[in-house]
């Protein structure tokens, strides 16, 4: 993957948008109403409800699994936490007797392991003997015959909040198959970490590709179920087809909490660290710079031959999710960002100091920079030597427009 978190009585209002699967017209809009309570301690701080997961509040979506044959979609971000022990959905599954038939796995594969954009095959889980399809290579979408004899798909990937982290593309092409097999889909949400940042350039219709399908920015500020919701209500399904969508929510949760990932949501994604610059550093993707893939740092660093030598350098050497890094046994130099402190924006300030840097400045990006930006614009300003300001205050009509799409989607605070 072209790779990520985030107490006075709250009541959230969950909607969960149900849709006909061949027809484009909307049911209506299934309402859920979670409680949370908090209050003071005797020493008088604040008593703060744990955060629940989608997955982990379970009472609300094991009914609709009662007699039916499920397929999941998951890997390993896909776990639950009952009275303190911690496995993955799928053994979840089995334990409740749920009557699940196949399993479906998006990038990295389902234990988490490939390289981004390795191709992963069909096989089987060694623990459960459940068939594994691979959505990722050329079946990203669900074939009928991969969904024939499913009453209901079941939907957690962890995601990180980036337009260019696949999942939600993924998200995308399973509501697809979902709405054209008439299967109703189930998302377990779970927070983002980087919920409370809505950021960067909007994606250009003509530069859309798996790593960024929709128009959105960069960084779109909210959970997967939210999303789902978006996908739905936008109508960015191929024929405008809608899928019958139920998202169960997390608890306890408000988008601008700090939360830890328990599990890393893919091999380059290490540490909340680089969960947090993932965004910002991405960039260097589209560029000869390395962003630390080979390294024990990924995400945490940048660096190239062609950067002059101020005192930091690394050397990028095969390692997991990384058998062939960019840059491979070449001497790096660049910054080591993995103790800077936490962004709250999409930063700029990196690339611009990288792109300034280099000595020859035509070999700097690659075209696949634009897809990643979504449009040929931020390459040009940076090419042009404009400000990050000036680069900001170009965002600014695009990420209105979005924020004001987005609010009727919102579950959370």
């Amino acid at each position: 993957m072209v790779f990520s978190l985030s107490k006075n009585t709250v009541l959230f209002s969950f909607v969960l948008i149900a849709a006909c699967g061949k027809t484009a017209s909307v049911e209506k809009s299934k309402v859920e109403s979670q409680k949370t309570s908090s209050g003071q301690m005797a020493d008088g701080r604040q008593q703060v409800e744990e955060i629940k997961t989608g997955a982990e509040n379970y009472e609300k979506y094991l009914p609709m699994l009662n007699g039916k044959a499920v397929g999941i979609v998951t890997n390993q971000t896909g776990i639950v936490t009952t009275d303190g022990k911690t496995e993955n959905l799928v053994d979840f599954f089995i334990s409740k007797k749920v009557g699940l038939k196949k399993i479906f796995a998006p990038e990295h594969g389902f234990r988490g392991t490939a390289d981004a954009g390795e191709l992963i095959k069909d096989g089987k889980d060694t623990r459960t003997g459940l068939p594994i399809i691979s959505l990722y290579g050329d079946n990203k979408k669900p074939k009928p015959e991969q969904l024939a004899g499913i009453d209901v798909l079941v939907f957690d990937l962890q995601d990180v909040g980036a337009r260019f982290y696949t999942y939600i593309s993924s998200l995308h092409y399973i509501m697809e198959a979902c709405a054209e097999q008439n299967i109703p889909l189930i998302i377990l949400d779970r927070p983002n970490p980087n919920g409370g940042i809505v950021d960067g350039p909007t994606l250009e219709k003509e530069n859309s590709s798996f790593v960024g399908m929709h128009q959105i920015p960069v960084l779109h500020g909210m959970t997967i179920g939210e999303y789902g919701q978006m996908i739905n209500g936008e109508k960015w399904l191929k024929n405008g087809v809608q899928c019958k969508l139920t998202v169960i929510p997390c608890l306890n949760y408000k988008r601008d909490m700090p939360y830890h990932l328990p599990i890393k949501p893919s091999p380059n994604l290490p540490n909340d660290q680089a969960i947090n610059l993932y965004a910002s550093l991405c960039f260097f993707e589209g560029t000869n710079v390395s962003l630390g893939r080979g390294t024990s740092k990924q995400f945490q660093l940048y660096g190239s031959p062609d950067l002059p030598n101020t005192g930091f350098s690394f050397t990028p050497m095969p390692n997991e999710g990384a058998k062939e890094p960019p840059l491979k046994d070449k001497v790096c130099y660049g910054e080591d960002l993995s103790e800077a402190p936490k962004v709250k924006q999409l930063e700029l300030k990196w690339l611009i100091k990288a792109y300034s840097e280099t000595k020859d400045k035509s070999k700097f990006f690659i075209p696949f920079f634009t897809k990643l930006a979504g449009t040929k614009t931020l390459q040009q300003q940076i090419e042009a030597g404009k400000s990050e300001a000036e680069i900001r205050a170009s965002w600014k009509p695009g990420l209105d427009s979005f924020k004001k799409m987005r609010k009727k989607y919102l579950i959370y605070e």
